[in-house]
């Protein structure tokens, strides 16, 4: 379980773009996302075997980022951990805390692509622990 890749956006709503690393605050989230703060969605992970799912239906280059998620993982199947669960990378330790969103009719990347992926599959944490997450970095479930 890995990291594919980080990315933040200036403005909520938006596709992200991908970042050589991420600085992640406790109880804020990530220094310079729109989504940081003091709330439940402070992170959003996506896993890369969900993004293929949409990859294989349509031609469009999905880039890391383009459906709004700060981090790309590869080899766990995020949408079916529990609510609770904590993630490690490096020294950020993070709890799940919502799995799925409702999708915004003004969706860019609804508009873009013409599906997204965020709303079932899509998780959401909140910062435990301050750190620095990259690509690359390893997962563990804790």
């Amino acid at each position: 379980m890995k990291v594919i890749a980080c990315c933040i956006s200036e403005k909520k709503g938006t596709v992200k773009k991908e970042v050589s690393e991420i600085i992640c605050k406790k109880d804020f989230g990530i220094v310079g996302d729109a989504h940081a703060g003091n709330w439940h969605r402070q992170i959003s992970l996506l896993a890369k075997e969900s993004v293929d799912k949409i990859r294989n239906k349509i031609n469009y280059d999905l880039k890391p980022g383009i459906f709004a998620e700060n981090i790309l993982t590869e080899g766990i199947v995020l949408h079916d951990l529990p609510i609770g669960t904590k993630l490690k990378i490096n020294s950020v330790i993070m709890e799940v805390t919502q799995i799925g969103k409702e999708c915004h009719e003004t969706c860019e990347i609804r508009k873009i692509i013409g599906d997204c992926i965020m709303p079932k599959e899509g998780i959401f944490c909140k910062v435990l622990t301050d750190g620095t997450i990259k690509k690359e970095d390893e997962i563990f479930l804790i």
